[in-house]
C-alpha cells in the first residue's frame, strides 16, 4: 500500500450479509433533481443491523442531516446517524455517516467501538428502497466535506481498488464518463462513470482522481474508454493488487499512464504516456 492510501474502516453491514456498494450509486453520481452523491449506497434487507465502522462518538441522530437542521422531518437523507471518529487523518478530524435507517439505536455522546449496533437499515427520506447511505466526512460535518468512501473501506480479502483521474488532451477532467472494465479471467464487464460536478464532490488530497471502483477480484482487466464519437475506444490492461489502490491517468488521444501522483512536498517530472492501442 501508499504511504497515503487509508482503508481505515470497516463496513456498515456485517459481512455475513452483502455488503457491497450498489454500482449504479456510486460517489460522484447526480440523483434526485440534479443533487449530487456524496456517499455509497449498499443494499440490505429492511432492518439489517447498521454497525459503526470504527471506534468513535456520535454526534449526530435523527432527522435533518443533510439540511443540518435537527428534526426536519423532510430531510432527504432520513434517520441517520454520524460518528466523529477517535482518529483523523492530517490534522483533521473523520466522520461517518449512515442514512435512511429505519430506527436509530444510538444517542449523541455515546462512544462506540467496531460492530456495535447502531441503527436499522430503513427506507426513511427520499429512496426507492432499503439500504444504508454512508459517506466519510473529512475535517467538518457537512455535506460538502465528504470523500469517496470506497478509498477508505477495506477492500474484502483478495480484492483491490482501481483508481483514475480521467481526462481530455488539455488535462480536463470528465464528468459522467463512461468507463468499461473487463475482467481477462471471468470476462465479467464492469462499467463505471466519472465524478459529476456540483461542487460537492471532493477527490482524494492524494490521487486526485475522478473514478473509484472497489471490490474488484485480483486479476488482470482490460480497460476500454471512448473519449471521442469520432474514434475508437482505446484500451489498456491494469493488474488487481489484493488490499491495494491500482492507479492510471487518461489524457484523451494522449493514452494512459500509471505513474502515481508525486509526494505532496516534493518535485518530480512528468512522465511520458503509455502508449494506447485502438480497439480493431
Amino acid at each position: 500500500m501508499s504511504a497515503y492510501d487509508h482503508f481505515y474502516f470497516a463496513r456498515p453491514i456485517a459481512a455475513d450479509q452483502v455488503n457491497w456498494p450498489l454500482a449504479d450509486y456510486r460517489y460522484g453520481g447526480i440523483f434526485f433533481k440534479d443533487v449530487v452523491h456524496t456517499g455509497i449506497d449498499i443494499d440490505a434487507e429492511d432492518e439489517a443491523p447498521i454497525i459503526a465502522t470504527s471506534p468513535g462518538t456520535i454526534v449526530w441522530v435523527g432527522w435533518g442531516l443533510f439540511t443540518e437542521t435537527p428534526g426536519n422531518e423532510k430531510d432527504p437523507y432520513g434517520l441517520a446517524v454520524v460518528i466523529r471518529h477517535d482518529f483523523g487523518y492530517k490534522n483533521q478530524k473523520l466522520y461517518t455517516a449512515y442514512a435512511h435507517m429505519s430506527k436509530t439505536l444510538a444517542t449523541i455522546g455515546q462512544h462506540v467501538d467496531s460492530g456495535d449496533l447502531i441503527g436499522l437499515v430503513g427506507a426513511t427520506g427520499a429512496t426507492t428502497g432499503p439500504h444504508v447511505h454512508f459517506e466519510v466526512r473529512l475535517g467538518e460535518n457537512s455535506f460538502h466535506h465528504t470523500l469517496n468512501p470506497e478509498l477508505w473501506i477495506a477492500p474484502p480479502q483478495g480484492w483491490g481498488v482501481l483508481v483514475g483521474r480521467v481526462m481530455n488532451a488539455k488535462g480536463e477532467t470528465f464528468e459522467h464518463k463512461e468507463v468499461q472494465l473487463i475482467s481477462e479471467e471471468t470476462q465479467k464487464n464492469y462499467l463505471v462513470k466519472t465524478y459529476g460536478g456540483g461542487g460537492a464532490v471532493n477527490p482524494d488530497p492524494y490521487y486526485h482522481e475522478n473514478l473509484v471502483l472497489g471490490d474488484l477480484p485480483a486479476g488482470i482487466y482490460k480497460v476500454v474508454i471512448s473519449y471521442d464519437k469520432e474514434k475508437k475506444p482505446l484500451q489498456t490492461w491494469v493488474e488487481i493488487f489484493p488490499g491495494q489502490v491500482t492507479y492510471f491517468t487518461f489524457e484523451g488521444e494522449n493514452g494512459f499512464a500509471f505513474e502515481r501522483p508525486p509526494a505532496p512536498a516534493s518535485k518530480s517530472l512528468p512522465q511520458p504516456p503509455i502508449t494506447a492501442t485502438p480497439l480493431p
